[in-house]
């Protein structure tokens, strides 16, 4: 529409000056002694227009002409920061599809066309550590550092990657100390310092790190629990022997930490082998109190010492709510023989076999048999325990 309407404007300037030049009949006379020449005022004007536009169309030539050089060089410098941006993609992609030969090629084809330099030096020395080629990847990683200012905390991010998959934690280590101290204290870091300090056995490091993944919800519950769980255990297994130390670990963890029956259990059985079964009492009534589990019904019958009469009527009552539990019955068991109550405790652990045999009920039902100076039924009960124990 618009150059329609400019077309139109033409034809009518056109119409206009035929117009005007028809009933113009003035002339010019131009004087060059000896030479006079009269030319009509129209022609006149033609000939300045067209005089005009022949120079101003010279004088365009004459600058495109004399800007071409640098239009070249302009054409030229873009094409290649073209073929660098490609090179740099294509590292990218041929990294992703596993070509990492032809990944360093791009890579440092990009570096050297100066485009993105640190990300380039990263993206070859990636692909040199894929090859296994630890000369190249130390030089490149220390072209990366050349352009710390652009790229710095990618670097540390991949150099501690880079050593935790090659399992060098002492060097990945160092590397998140680095972005730590620089304030970098992203998701990306804390799974790689995770890894580092599980892979360290740095357990204490690794609590602190799940607890703050968990807070920032980087890692759910479900995930963090396993890890939680080894790490006290850990704890636990090296405090083994130290009742008091067992104890002050014990306490000083988070209350949710401390309903993991799993973990109470184990803490249960190094109390119990420490020699200090009331703490270990305490910590499995507390559990049992909160959520019902097998293994520690199981534990408590090996609690010696103190109020057995008390624990016996703790473990009836919890035998109101879990009749066939067959552990609770094997600590009930345990529980009447501590108190020489030899007919309970024999119903009890056969109580026990019926519902899972186990070569814990046969043994002490082999114990109870010899105490009552019952041999061959100890002798029976012996040679069930040791094919339950090999099947």
């Amino acid at each position: 529409m618009r150059g329609l309407l400019w077309l139109i404007g033409l034809f009518a300037l056109a119409a206009g000056l035929a117009v005007a030049g028809r009933y113009n009949e003035g002339y010019a006379l131009l004087v060059w002694p000896p030479y006079r020449i009269q030319i009509s005022l129209n022609l006149l004007i033609l000939l300045l227009v067209g005089a005009f536009a022949a120079a101003y169309s010279l004088s365009r030539l004459v600058a495109r002409t004399m800007a071409l050089p640098r239009a070249v060089q302009q054409f030229r410098a873009r094409k290649s920061r073209e073929r660098a941006s490609q090179a740099i993609y294509d590292a990218v992609r041929l990294r992703i599809e596993g070509r990492f030969g032809q990944a360093l090629k791009q890579a440092t084809a990009a570096y050297e066309a100066n485009e993105s330099p640190g990300l380039a030096a990263l993206l070859a020395a990636q692909a040199a550590e894929s090859l296994r080629d630890d000369e190249r990847y130390r030089y490149w990683l220390g072209k990366a550092a050349e352009h710390d200012g652009e790229t710095r905390v990618a670097r540390l991010m991949t150099e501690a990657k880079l050593a935790v998959e090659g399992r060098r934690f002492d060097e990945a280590s160092e590397r998140i100390a680095e972005l730590q101290a620089g304030g970098q204290r992203h998701i990306a870091a804390l799974r790689l310092a995770l890894r580092t300090a599980q892979a360290t056995a740095n357990w204490g490091e690794a609590v602190r790190l799940v607890r703050q993944l968990v807070k920032v919800k980087a890692l759910s519950a479900e995930l963090a629990e396993p890890v939680k769980r080894r790490a006290h255990q850990e704890g636990l297994r090296q405090r083994a022997g130290d009742a008091q130390a067992l104890t002050a670990y014990w306490q000083a963890l988070p209350r949710d930490e401390q309903r993991d029956a799993r973990l109470v259990a184990d803490l249960a059985s190094a109390l119990i082998a420490a020699g200090d079964t009331g703490a270990a009492q305490q910590a499995i009534e507390t559990q049992l109190a909160h959520a019902w589990d097998s293994r520690l019904a199981g534990l408590y019958g090996r609690c010696e010492g103190g109020d057995v009469r008390a624990r016996l009527a703790c473990a009836e009552d919890w035998l109101k709510r879990q009749p066939r539990d067959p552990q609770l019955l094997l600590s009930l068991g345990r529980l009447c023989v501590q108190s020489q109550l030899w007919g309970k405790a024999e119903s009890y652990l056969e109580a026990s076999l019926a519902i899972a045999p186990s070569w814990e009920a046969h043994v002490e039902l082999a114990h109870l048999a010899e105490r009552m100076d019952r041999t061959d039924a100890a002798n029976r009960h012996y040679r069930a325990a040791a094919e339950q124990a090999r099947g």
